[in-house]
């Protein structure tokens, strides 16, 4: 789910004889009191940007970048403005796949009572500070030279053999040590704890009530998570321990272990005293599950002193007896807990037993784990992580790139193209869009032309990112670089941009807006748009039918900023496809200031479709196979993939023909 009045606009006025004309994406900046609309392109094969003010009596189609499609009934004119320091057949906007766009605001009055006040000063500040980060960067006022791109004060202690914590440092530290470089194989983490006294759960949502009383719990969390695997977000979990003492669904303890990317959870591996079965797979020759309960042929409650003293006179040998240890972790009773880094998974120790082994999963490497927590009901005396690696492969994001010419973006064709798709993106995410070039981006139809596939990316708060970026988009010539600073409840400004782009720039007749973290199965993707009749509007993903707004928690939405009690049927924001004509009507709304933005990206879908159908009946076609959450089998596209998981999707894709799934 994803979180604009100008007066008017400011006149060009002649400039050097040249006629600069406003760039793509036209994303609404909803300014209060005075609008700075402005564009840059910069040259795919590295020539001069221009940065300007335009100044006229409003941005009208004309204005646009227009590929001659039919507009309202008439062709528009193929545009091919010059601009500084590039020739006129290198200025070509559809040869410009990096840009920036500030377009026109809409209707204060019939915004504001939706919360328009509060989008409108965010997208105001975003602006501005975007405006000064863009100028500051084609000025060359922010550089990244060879010694920039580690961190500050690197050096080879950056990576230590090492590193131990006490207890009380690691809870000034909160609850986290960090592993500089990760992990590598033979790397183990060794906690010194006590799980304490089983307590009443408050929280309504995990407490467990039985006739009337609360059930004690005690559990705690360990996890691996990848700290520096993308900046400003909840990192993920690549390896969750979970040993639950008391207080677990079943009445008995248990050992829980999954991973989560984006908020999406694996298949929980649930170890609950059972050894693991004869026919399951092992990890490094070892089990993943040890047997912890006592079971005795015959049931009885034998001590190990009389099993023992029967085995020294010969009274056991002729019964088949089995003794196992415990449940590892007791109330109020110090552990040793060892984690450590196989060939094929994780292993766990507890007071020097073997407990259980979790095979690494797809999309995860022991690079990534960065930093070890630990929370919930356990007090830690010390952690000691050792034979940590001496390098790391990727200090710095941008190093994820391969910069080869085969993954650059194939030129655009001169016709309409049968599909647009827009994916959105953030500044740092360059392992994400890298992932996305060298699997679904090499797709048939994308290296034809026939779909044109773009990135859509605003402005980091980290000026170095934004080097990177340009010189990212300047090279693979597949982004599209929006004029703000990149918020999370104004990612519908994008959304807008991608509509002006398929219908202006390339002239689809499907466009599509996905995450970089989905996976699309193009063909299959285009094929579902054209089971709707030729001709036909369409809306097609996987919809939302009557759902209401979350007033608290998390997520909660204000009756300021939507009165109503239910949301139009929208569809989930990893992927979904318009028809053209659709697209259009977007941009026509936009460019008339009547637009009405909400901060939830895919409800504003769903509520300028829903306008769109008074005028023209629009097919929904709703499909569970457009997986927000995941992969399923036959996906036509899986959200929530790890870069590492792309590629395995792809390969998979690309061997057998059919589409599976990676997170396993």
């Amino acid at each position: 789910m994803r979180r604009g009045d100008y007066d008017a606009w400011l006149s060009l006025g002649r400039r050097r004889s040249v006629l600069f004309l406003v760039g793509l994406g036209f994303l609404y900046v909803l300014v209060v009191t005075v609008e700075v609309p402005f564009v840059v392109r910069s040259d795919p094969d590295g020539g001069e940007s221009d940065f300007r003010d335009f100044r006229g009596d409003g941005l009208r189609r004309s204005n646009l970048l227009e590929s001659g499609e039919e507009v309202e009934g008439r062709r528009a004119p193929r545009r091919n403005p010059l601009r500084l320091g590039i020739s006129p057949s290198d200025g070509d906007l559809r040869s410009q796949s990096v840009r920036m766009v500030s377009g026109l605001g809409f209707d204060k009055e019939s915004f504001e009572k939706n919360g328009g006040d509060e989008l409108q000063k965010m997208s105001k500040v975003a602006w501005q500070v975007g405006k000064k980060l863009w100028e500051e960067l084609e000025a060359g006022l922010v550089k990244v030279d060879a010694d920039d791109e580690k961190p500050k004060n690197q050096s080879i202690e950056s990576c230590p053999h090492s590193v131990t914590l006490t207890g009380s440092e690691f809870m000034d530290k909160g609850n986290v040590m960090v592993l500089p470089c990760g992990l590598t194989l033979g790397s183990h983490v060794t906690v010194v704890a006590k799980p304490r006294i089983a307590h009443a759960e408050k929280d309504p949502k995990i407490a467990l009530v039985r006739d009337g009383e609360q059930v004690a719990v005690s559990q705690f969390m360990m996890e691996l998570q990848g700290l520096k695997t993308v900046d400003g977000e909840d990192p993920p979990r690549i390896l969750h321990l979970n040993p639950r003492l008391k207080g677990d669904w079943s009445g008995k303890p248990v050992i829980e272990q999954n991973t989560c990317y984006r908020m999406q959870w694996g298949s929980a591996q649930r170890c609950d005293g059972w050894r693991s079965k004869a026919d399951e797979e092992t990890v490094d020759g070892l089990v993943k599950c040890e047997k912890w309960i006592r079971d005795d042929d015959d049931h009885s409650e034998e001590s190990k002193t009389t099993w023992w003293l029967n085995r020294l006179i010969g009274l056991s040998r002729t019964k088949k007896v089995m003794v196992d240890w415990p449940f590892p972790f007791v109330e109020d009773k110090l552990f040793v807990l060892t984690l450590s880094a196989g060939f094929e998974g994780y292993h766990l120790n507890v007071d020097g037993r073997h407990i259980t082994s979790f095979p690494y999963r797809t999309g995860f490497a022991l690079e990534d784990a960065t930093g070890l927590s630990l929370n919930g009901d356990v007090d830690v005396h010390s952690v000691f992580a050792a034979s940590l690696p001496a390098s790391h492969p990727s200090f710095a994001p941008q190093k994820h790139l391969d910069k080869s010419s085969r993954w650059k973006a194939p030129p655009l064709r001169d016709g309409p193209v049968e599909m647009f798709i827009g994916v959105l993106s953030a500044g740092n995410h360059f392992a994400e869009r890298m992932a996305v070039r060298k699997s679904w981006m090499q797709d048939k139809l994308i290296i034809s032309s026939n779909v044109v596939a773009r990135f859509f990316v605003a402005l980091h708060a980290n000026k170095e990112v934004n080097v990177e970026l340009k010189k990212e988009a300047e090279f693979f010539g597949d982004i599209v670089i929006v004029p703000y600073m990149d918020n999370y409840d104004l990612v519908v400004l994008k959304t807008v941009a991608i509509c002006e782009y398929g219908v202006r720039v390339v002239s689809a007749r499907y466009i599509m807006k996905c995450d970089d973290d989905t996976f699309v199965r193009v063909d299959a993707v285009v094929a579902e748009a054209k089971k709707i009749p030729k001709g036909k509007s369409l809306y097609v993903g996987n919809i939302n039918y009557n759902h209401k707004p979350m007033r608290t928690g998390k997520w909660a939405v204000t009756y300021e900023e939507w009165p109503e009690e239910d949301y139009p049927p929208y569809a989930n924001g990893p992927g979904y496809i318009l028809s053209r004509d659709i697209a259009n009507h977007i941009v026509l709304e936009f460019e008339n200031h009547k637009l009405r933005l909400f901060k939830m990206e895919d409800v504003s879908m769903g509520m300028w479709v829903e306008q769109f159908n008074n005028t023209k009946p629009v097919a929904y076609r709703h499909s569970l196979n457009f997986c927000q959450f995941g992969c399923i089998p036959d996906y036509l596209t899986a959200h929530y993939q790890s870069p590492k998981q792309m590629i395995c999707m792809w390969q998979k894709l690309q061997l057998s023909g059919k589409p599976q799934c990676c997170n396993m």
